[in-house]
């Protein structure tokens, strides 16, 4: 077979015995656990958590990770944490049947095109009016 395929036979038999192999390795095994549980507590938190949130629920877990290995995995699961809004933002609509009360003031905010300009004098003389 390594004459028909022009390698060398311990090149063949070396990727033989390679490809043979469909077993994970024990990081392989781990890295797979580890991303279940990561998903697992991403979708157990809403979608909220991040990779220091889940990191302590793993440690708590008794699961020895870090923080940054957590990261990585999340990132190449393409998970991430979200800060929820603390306030939600509300407008005032005004309802247009409302009553309003009556300006007595009679007030008026126009005071016109916005090119005219008003001046005044804020130094003040006194003026002595004895002589």
């Amino acid at each position: 077979m390594a004459r028909l395929l022009q390698v060398s036979t311990s090149g063949y038999y070396k990727r033989a015995k390679r490809s043979v192999t469909t077993a994970l390795t024990d990081n392989e095994q781990r890295k797979a656990d580890l991303t279940v549980k990561i998903i697992d507590h991403h979708r157990d938190s809403g979608g909220t958590y991040g990779s220091p949130r889940i990191a302590a629920d793993l440690r708590a877990a008794d699961e020895q990770v870090s923080e940054k290995t957590v990261a990585k995995f999340m990132a190449e699961i393409g998970l991430a944490g979200i800060s929820p809004r603390t306030f939600k933002v509300r407008t005032t609509i005004v309802d247009p049947t409302a009553s309003f009360r009556p300006d007595l003031v009679e007030r008026r905010f126009d005071q016109g095109p916005a090119t005219k300009c008003y001046f005044c004098n804020a130094c003040s003389t006194a003026v002595d009016k004895s002589e």
